[in-house]
C-alpha cells in the first residue's frame, strides 16, 4: 500500500511532516506512557500526560486523577508527575493535597523512580522488538526448497516459464541450497538476459527458461540515498543505465565501479513507461560485521530474487527472537557509530536533524506501510537509546543522579543540578542545531 495515495492534494513538504507527525507522535506516545505506567505501578502519582506542547486542544482526566491531553504543537510529550520541578508545566488543579509524599516524584523511593525514569527507554526497545516481531510474522519465511510463487510483469524482452510452485534446483547450472543462495552468490552466476532454470514441477524435474534470477527490478530504496534523490521507486526496472542496456542489479553497482561513482543516466520503467534520471553516489560510512566503519559510495537501492517466492509462517516465539536479536543489533551498531563520530573515526554527515529525519519519514512512507512502520520500529530503537546517554536532562543523565544518590545517600544538591541540567541543555541544543546544520546546508 503507498501512504502517498491517500493524499493526493497534498504537496511533498506537507505529506513529509505529516508523516514525520505521525512517527514521532506514536514513538513519544510508548515512551511515555512507559513512564506513567511504571511510575504508577511504583505509587507515584502522574498529573498530566501530554502528547506535544503549547495550547491544548483536547483534554480529559481519569478516575487516577491524570489529565490526558494533546497539544498544538505535535514534536514530542511529556509525563508530569507530581512533584517533579522538572516536566513542563501546564498549569492544572492542585492535587498535592489528595497525596502523600510518597506519592511524590521526590518523595518516592530511590528504586520506584530509577524505575520509572528508565521504563521510558525500555519501553521504546519493548516497542521496537514487537514491531521487528510483528513484521517478520507479516512477511514469513521463504519455504525449503525455494519455490516460485508470482512474478511481477516483466518487460517484454525477458521469457519466463516458471509456474507456481515450481521447486528451484539449479540456474544456469548451479544447484540451489539454501533459500537464500540466490542472494549469497550472484556472483556465481554470470548476467545474461535467458538461461536455463531447472526445477522440479509435479514430481518431474524438467528445464525450463528464465531471466537471471536478480534483475535490475528494485525491491528497496534507501532513504536520502542517491536513487532516493533521483527518484527511483521499489517495483521500477532500470533498464538502462548511461544508455548501455543492463539486465541485472549488479550491472549498475559494476557500472558505478568503472565510472569511478561519478554520476550515471538511468533509464527507468515505471507503470510501462519509461523516463530518464541521474543518479550521483553518496557517501555513507557503512558497519562492518566484526566492527567499525568502511567508507563507500554507494547508490542506495538493492534487488531481490525477480519472483516472490512461497512463504511459510513463523512462530511467535521465533520472531521474538528475531525482533530481540535486530534490536540489539540496532543498539550497538548506533553506539559505535555515535563513539566514531566523536572520535572523527566516521563522517559528522551520518548525524542527522529534524529535517533529515522528517525526509526519511516521508520517504518510507512513500515505500509503503510496511516500510513506514518498520521505520518507526528503527526509530524507536535511536529514541530510546538517546534517552539513555548520559546526558543531564535526558533520562540517563537523571539514572546517573540516582546512581550517585544510591553510592553517597544523598542527592545532588539544588545548585549542583542547575548548573548540570544547564549543561547538558547546552549539549542537546547543539548536536540538534550541527544536525539540523548538516540536513540543510553541510551534508544535504
Amino acid at each position: 500500500m503507498d501512504l502517498m495515495s491517500i493524499l493526493p492534494a497534498l504537496g511533498g513538504t506537507a505529506w513529509t511532516i505529516i508523516f514525520f507527525v505521525i512517527a514521532l507522535s506514536v514513538i513519544v506516545a510508548i515512551h511515555e506512557y512507559g513512564h506513567y505506567i511504571i511510575g504508577r505501578l511504583c505509587g507515584i502519582h502522574a498529573e498530566v500526560f501530554s502528547i506535544g506542547f503549547g495550547k491544548v486542544l483536547f483534554a480529559r482526566e481519569d478516575k487516577h486523577g491524570t489529565k490526558w491531553q494533546i497539544a498544538a504543537l505535535p514534536f514530542g510529550g511529556y509525563v508530569k508527575f507530581l512533584g517533579d520541578a522538572n516536566a513542563a508545566s501546564v498549569g492544572g488543579t492542585d492535587t498535592v493535597a489528595e497525596f502523600s509524599p510518597r506519592n511524590t516524584m521526590l518523595g518516592a523511593p530511590l528504586w520506584a523512580r530509577a524505575a520509572t525514569v528508565a521504563a521510558g527507554p525500555i519501553f521504546n526497545f519493548i516497542f521496537a522488538i514487537f514491531i521487528f516481531a510483528g513484521y517478520m510474522m507479516w512477511e514469513g519465511q521463504t519455504t525449503d526448497p525455494l519455490t516460485y510463487g508470482s512474478s511481477p510483469e516483466l518487460p517484454a524482452d525477458y521469457v519466463s516459464e516458471l509456474e507456481p510452485g515450481d521447486q528451484i534446483v539449479a540456474i544456469d547450472g548451479f544447484t540451489i541450497g539454501e533459500p537464500d543462495f540466490v542472494l549469497r552468490n550472484t556472483d556465481l552466476i554470470e548476467v545474461k538476459p535467458q538461461m536455463d532454470w531447472t526445477v522440479v514441477r509435479d514430481g518431474e524435474e524438467i528445464v525450463v527458461t528464465g531471466p537471471y534470477p536478480i534483475l535490475s527490478r528494485v525491491s528497496n530504496v534507501v532513504p536520502r540515498s542517491a536513487a532516493d534523490d533521483a527518484g527511483v521507486r521499489i517495483g521500477d526496472f532500470v533498464t538502462h543505465v548511461n544508455g548501455d542496456r543492463i539486465h541485472a542489479i549488479r550491472d549498475i553497482i559494476r557500472i558505478k565501479d568503472e565510472t569511478d561513482n561519478a554520476p550515471m543516466e538511468l533509464t527507468i520503467l515505471r507503470d510501462g513507461e519509461s523516463f530518464n534520471s541521474v543518479m550521483t553516489p553518496r557517501r555513507s560510512d557503512r558497519p562492518l560485521p566484526e566492527g567499525g566503519f568502511e567508507v563507500q559510495y554507494l547508490i542506495g537501492l538493492g534487488g531481490e530474487i525477480y519472483f516472490s517466492p512461497e512463504v511459510q509462517s513463523v512462530g511467535i516465539f521465533e520472531a521474538l527472537w528475531s525482533g530481540t536479536q535486530e534490536t540489539w543489533w540496532r543498539i550497538t551498531t548506533s553506539l559505535s557509530g555515535i563513539w566514531n563520530i566523536i572520535t572523527g573515526g566516521i563522517s559528522s554527515c551520518n548525524l542527522s536533524g529534524p529535517v533529515g529525519i522528517a525526509q526519511t519519514s516521508g520517504s518510507m512512507a512513500q515505500q509503503g506501510a510496511d516500510s513506514f512502520v518498520l521505520f518507526i520500529g528503527i526509530l524507536s530503537v535511536a529514541v530510546g537509546l538517546l534517552n539513555l546517554l548520559p546526558i543531564p536532562v535526558l533520562d540517563g543523565g537523571h539514572l546517573v543522579f540516582h546512581a550517585y544518590e544510591a553510592v553517597t545517600r544523598r542527592k545532588p544538591s539544588d545548585g549542583a543540578l542547575r548548573v548540570l541540567m544547564s549543561f547538558g541543555l547546552a549539549i542537546i541544543m547543539s548536536v540538534m542545531v550541527f544536525g539540523l546544520l548538516n540536513d540543510l546546508v553541510l551534508c544535504p
